[in-house]
């Protein structure tokens, strides 16, 4: 094809595209050159717009290791995770809900016997996290595995420290067989989003905060029940209704309840406060 021009260009691609024998990926990218060619006539895209939109995207490509995914945080900072993660996890009412996976979780957490400290030795208030994972009606999953991964009281997770060489904050532990699963933690605080990279700058032009709220990752799977990746968020915590990744729901707030020294739940004396969080999963059969 020759001569072709702003007209002609879209109808153009389109047609080259259609050689695959891949339907769903045919479909996907006809979408997608309709869309992005649209949005250029839209905004008017000039040539010097358009050179500044690759510098950003290569930007975020290199900055990317194995510890940090900077893409992830882009789709999570443009709300594109979230409306992903809404338009595949519909449950019925009563299941738990789904949000954000986030670029923290790793893959070979070690694994930790119910009731153990999963902080790995980090400094913080003592937390002490139950619950049961269940489905609607309240029967029991019994023997669920469940990743948990957090923050430490400065906002970090273990793979944002150079030179670290054990992990922190993440475990991977096994409900009972009646559902129940407890550890002991310490506190996570809030914390903005990796913003020394080009994610960073975005949100500093669009004068927006990079902050998330206190929360602790959850991702649970058990035979037989639909995967479930989630967070719980603590009640009454900053940045609630302004979380930079648009992860907040309402039914995954929680109140993380406050105690002064005593004695802990499991029968301890401790000489300091302590908090306590006591959450069900429901699950959805697959």
């Amino acid at each position: 094809m020759r001569n072709l021009d702003e007209q002609t260009i879209t109808r153009a691609v389109l047609e080259r595209n259609c050689g695959t024998e891949d339907r769903r990926l045919h479909e996907i990218m006809t979408s997608l050159v309709q869309h992005l060619h649209a949005f250029a006539r839209e905004t008017k895209l000039t040539e010097e717009e358009w050179e500044k939109g690759i510098e950003f995207l290569t930007a975020v490509g290199q900055i990317c290791t194995p510890t940090r995914q900077e893409f992830i945080l882009l789709s999570d900072t443009l709300g594109l995770s979230t409306l992903v993660t809404a338009q595949n996890h519909k449950k019925p009412v009563g299941c738990t809900e789904a949000t954000v996976f986030g670029p923290f979780h790793v893959a070979d957490a070690p694994h930790y016997d119910l009731g153990e400290d999963i902080s790995g030795g980090l400094p913080g208030t003592p937390w002490f996290v139950k619950g049961k994972v269940r489905t609607t009606d309240g029967t029991p999953i019994p023997n669920a595995t469940i990743e948990v991964w957090q923050a430490d009281e400065a906002g970090f997770y273990d793979v944002q420290k150079p030179g670290l060489d054990n992990y922190q904050g993440r475990a991977i532990i096994q409900a009972d067989a009646q559902g129940l699963y407890h550890f002991k933690s310490i506190v996570p605080e809030c914390y903005p989003i990796p913003h020394d990279g080009p994610v960073g700058k975005m949100l500093e032009a669009l004068n927006r905060h990079p902050w998330r709220p206190a929360h602790l990752h959850f991702m649970i799977t058990a035979p037989g029940f639909l995967r479930l990746v989630t967070h719980v968020f603590r009640e009454g915590g900053d940045y609630l209704d302004s979380d930079a990744v648009f992860g907040v729901r309402s039914s995954l707030i929680a109140d993380w309840v406050r105690h002064e020294s005593g004695i802990d739940p499991y029968g301890k004396e401790i000489d300091s406060l302590y908090y306590t969080l006591d959450f069900d999963f429901i699950l959805h059969h697959a």
